[in-house]
C-alpha cells in the first residue's frame, strides 16, 4: 500500500513539474507587456509551421496568419529560442538604428554552425568594422569600377554560349557564371584548371541551408554541413598553398588576407579569414543567381516592365559615340529604372526569411516590451524606401550590395539589348522559407535581329 502511495505521489509530482514547465514555456516572464502570440510546443515552438513550404512571392503564410490574428508585432518560438516577429516598419527601422546599442546582429545557432562561429554576421563591434573595411577593399566603388569590364565580358561570353543551345536552365547557369567570376577575383580559382570542383561543395551546402536543423545522415541539413566541411577543407588547402608560394604582386583577396595575417598587430586569424572567404563566395553567387533567375521570369511575366527596361538600356547605347564600346561607370550609374527593378527583384528573391537581431537590453516600443536576450526577426512587407531590408539595414548594411547590383545590372544590360528569350519549362517557385526553383527555369535564348 505504501509503495502504491509513493508511486502515486511521484506521478503527481512529475505531472505537476511538467505542467509548471509547460505553463512557464507558454507564459514567459516579462517586466511589461509581451506582444500577443503563441510560444507553440515546449522546445519545438512553432518551428515546423515556420519551415512549411509555400508557393507565393508574398510573405509566408506563417507570418501572414499571425499578422491577421495578432497584428504587425507578435511573439513565437523558433528552434528553441523566444522570438519577436516584427512586420512593423517603424520598429524595424528603430532596431536598425539601435545597432550596437539596444540590439545586435544575431542568427540561430544552426546558422552559426553552418556559416562558422567566426563568420562576419556573428561578429560585433570593432571586429565587425575591421572585417567590413577589409571587404570594402574588394567591394568598394573603385574596385567595382575596375571590375566592370570583367563582369560585362563574363555576361557576354555566357549569353553567347547559351544562345547556341536549345534550352538553358537559368538558375544553375547564372550560378556557375557568377561563382567562376567571384572565385577568380577572390582566390584566383579557375574551375577549368582546378582538379577539384569547389562549386560542387557549395551546391550541396545550399540545398540544406534553409532546412529543419536535424543533423542526421540523409537529411538536407546534414548534407549542408558536409558541403561546408568539404568547401572549408579546399579553401584551407588553397590558403596554405598560397602561403607556401606567395605571389610577387598582390592580385586577389587571398593575397590581401595573407598580408593581413602576417602583420604583428593584426586582429585577423586564419579561422576568421576562412569563414570570411566562405561567406563571401556563398553570398556573391547564390543570392545573385536566384535574383537573376527571378528577374528573367518576372520579365517574361510582365512584358511592360521588359519594354521599359529595354528602352533604358537601348537609350544608353544610342548616346554612345561608338555603340560597340564597353559599358562605362557613368552609364552604369545612370540606370535608374534598372536599379528599381533590381531592388524589387532582390526583395522578392530574398534567401533569408527576415533580418535577425538580439535585444541587448529590455526595450519598450508601441506599448510592448522586448525582453533582453530575446531574438527579433524583422520582416519586410512592402520594400518601401528607408525600410527596405533585402540588403540588410542600419550599421550592418550589406557590403556586397553594390557588387550584387553591378552583376545584375550589367547582365541585364547585355541580355535585353542583344537577346530575346522565352520560357520552355519550370519557373515554379517554392519557399521553405528561402526561395527555390524546384523544377529550375528553362529558357530558350536567341540573338535579336539586327
Amino acid at each position: 500500500m505504501e509503495e502504491v502511495s509513493l508511486a502515486f505521489y511521484i506521478g503527481v509530482l512529475f505531472i505537476t513539474i511538467i505542467t509548471y514547465w509547460v505553463y512557464k514555456w507558454k507564459n514567459p516572464r516579462c517586466n511589461g507587456v509581451l506582444p500577443p502570440g503563441s510560444m507553440g510546443w515546449p522546445l519545438l515552438g512553432e518551428t515546423l509551421k515556420f519551415f512549411s513550404p509555400y508557393k507565393t512571392y508574398d510573405i509566408s503564410p506563417f507570418v501572414k496568419d499571425r499578422m491577421k490574428r495578432h497584428g504587425p508585432i507578435f511573439k513565437t518560438s523558433l528552434v528553441g529560442r523566444p522570438v519577436i516577429v516584427s512586420t512593423d516598419a517603424d520598429l524595424n527601422y528603430f532596431i536598425f538604428q539601435q545597432e550596437g546599442k539596444s540590439f545586435q546582429s544575431w542568427y540561430p545557432d544552426t546558422f552559426t554552425e553552418i556559416f562558422g562561429k567566426q563568420n562576419v554576421g556573428s561578429l560585433h563591434g570593432f571586429m565587425y568594422k575591421y572585417l567590413k573595411n577589409m571587404m570594402l577593399n574588394l567591394f568598394g566603388p573603385e574596385s567595382l569600377r575596375n571590375m566592370l569590364p570583367d563582369v560585362e565580358n563574363a555576361s557576354n561570353l555566357n549569353l553567347k554560349r547559351w544562345s547556341s543551345q536549345n534550352t538553358v536552365e537559368i538558375k544553375d547557369s547564372t550560378a556557375e557564371m557568377i561563382f567562376d567570376l567571384t572565385a577568380k577575383k577572390l582566390i584566383s580559382y579557375d574551375s577549368e584548371k582546378s582538379s577539384e570542383n569547389l562549386r560542387e561543395s557549395f551546391v550541396a551546402f545550399i540545398q540544406g541551408l534553409i532546412s529543419f536543423p536535424i543533423d542526421i545522415p540523409g537529411t538536407a541539413y546534414h548534407k549542408c554541413l558536409q558541403g561546408r566541411k568539404k568547401a572549408m577543407k579546399m579553401l584551407k588547402s588553397m590558403l596554405q598553398e598560397r602561403r607556401e608560394r606567395p605571389k610577387k604582386v598582390q592580385t586577389d583577396f587571398f593575397d590581401y588576407v595573407l598580408k593581413e595575417l602576417q602583420r604583428e598587430d593584426t586582429m585577423l586569424t586564419e579561422d576568421i579569414a576562412l569563414d570570411l572567404m566562405f561567406v563571401l563566395l556563398f553570398a556573391s553567387f547564390e543570392t545573385t543567381s536566384l535574383a537573376l533567375t527571378l528577374a528573367m521570369k518576372l520579365l517574361v511575366d510582365h512584358p511592360l516592365v521588359l519594354k521599359e527596361l529595354t528602352e533604358e538600356h537601348e537609350a544608353i547605347i544610342k548616346r554612345r559615340g561608338n555603340p560597340d564600346s564597353g559599358l562605362t561607370w557613368n552609364e552604369y550609374k545612370s540606370m535608374r529604372f534598372t536599379f528599381q527593378f533590381i531592388n524589387e527583384t532582390v526583395r522578392l528573391a530574398n534567401i533569408v526569411p527576415g533580418i535577425f537581431r538580439k535585444a541587448l537590453r529590455e526595450t519598450k516600443f508601441k506599448g510592448y516590451t522586448i525582453p533582453a536576450g530575446w531574438a527579433v526577426m524583422g520582416v519586410d512587407t512592402n520594400g518601401a524606401s528607408r525600410n527596405f531590408m533585402a540588403f540588410g539595414g542600419g550599421m550592418r548594411f550589406c557590403v556586397g550590395t553594390d557588387f550584387t547590383k553591378v552583376q545584375m545590372a550589367v547582365f541585364l544590360h547585355s541580355l535585353v539589348t542583344k537577346y530575346k528569350w522565352k520560357a520552355i519549362k519550370g519557373g515554379d517557385i517554392l519557399r521553405t522559407p528561402g526561395l527555390q526553383f524546384p523544377n529550375g527555369f528553362h529558357v530558350n535564348i536567341s540573338e535579336k535581329d539586327k
